[in-house]
C-alpha cells in the first residue's frame, strides 16, 4: 500500500511560533522516551481537566493523545523493489474452525513480504472485522499493507524490514488478532506458525 506524499496544507507559517513549536518536538520525544515508546491513553477526566484549564477542545486533545499512541503508524513505509524470488512455507495451524497459513514469502531486494492466509467454512461466522500484527523478532519490522477476501477465505499481506533471509528456518511468525486496526486491543487470539 502506496503511502501518499505529504503535502503542505497552507503556505503560511507565524515564525514567532518556531521557539514553541520547537519546544513541542522537545515535549514528544521526552514523553516518548519515558514511556519506552509506550504511552497508553490518558484518563478522559484527565483530558476534561486539561481542556479546561489550558481553554483547549476536549476533542482536539483526544485527537492529539490518540495520534501519539499510534506513533508506530507514521514510521517511514518501504515499498518492495526488485521482486528476487518466492520462498516456499508451506506451515498451516488449525484452530476454533479456522486454517491459518502462510503459503510462501515474496522476497525483495529490500523487504520481504509475508502471505498470511485465513480459510473457514463459509457458513461459519464473518472473519472480515478483525485486523492482524506479525511479530518475528525484535530486529524485524512487520506492517500489515492490506489484502483482501472472498466467502470462506482472506489473505494478508505483511511488509518485513529488513528482509529474511532466504534460509528462514527456526523463525518463529507470531501473528495476533486485533479487534481495530487503530486501537489495537488484542482479542486473545494468536496464531504461531513455526518453520523448522
Amino acid at each position: 500500500m502506496k503511502q501518499i506524499p505529504f503535502e503542505r496544507p497552507i503556505e503560511h507559517y507565524d515564525e514567532r511560533l518556531y521557539p514553541i513549536d520547537e519546544q513541542l518536538c522537545f515535549l514528544l520525544k521526552q514523553r516518548k522516551d519515558t514511556s519506552n515508546n509506550n504511552p497508553g491513553f490518558p484518563p478522559i477526566e484527565d483530558i476534561s481537566k486539561w481542556a479546561e484549564k489550558f481553554d483547549l477542545y476536549e476533542d482536539l486533545l483526544k485527537s492529539i493523545f490518540g495520534a501519539l499512541r499510534n506513533d508506530k503508524h507514521f514510521r517511514p513505509q518501504l515499498e518492495p523493489t526488485n521482486f528476487q524470488k518466492y520462498i516456499p512455507v508451506l506451515k498451516s495451524v488449525e484452530k476454533e474452525q479456522c486454517i491459518y497459513s502462510i503459503p510462501f514469502i515474496r522476497q525483495y531486494a529490500n523487504v520481504s513480504v509475508v502471505n498470511f492466509n485465513i480459510d473457514w467454512e463459509s457458513a461459519e461466522e464473518d472473519r472480515f472485522n478483525s485486523f492482524w500484527e506479525l511479530s518475528i523478532g525484535e530486529e524485524y519490522d512487520c506492517r500489515e499493507t492490506g489484502g483482501g477476501g472472498t466467502e470462506g477465505h482472506i489473505n494478508y499481506n505483511f511488509v518485513v524490514s529488513p528482509p529474511l533471509l532466504d534460509d528462514i528456518s527456526g523463525l518463529n511468525f507470531i501473528f495476533k488478532e486485533k479487534d481495530t486496526s487503530f486501537k489495537g486491543n488484542p482479542t486473545g487470539l494468536e496464531i504461531i506458525l513455526h518453520k523448522e
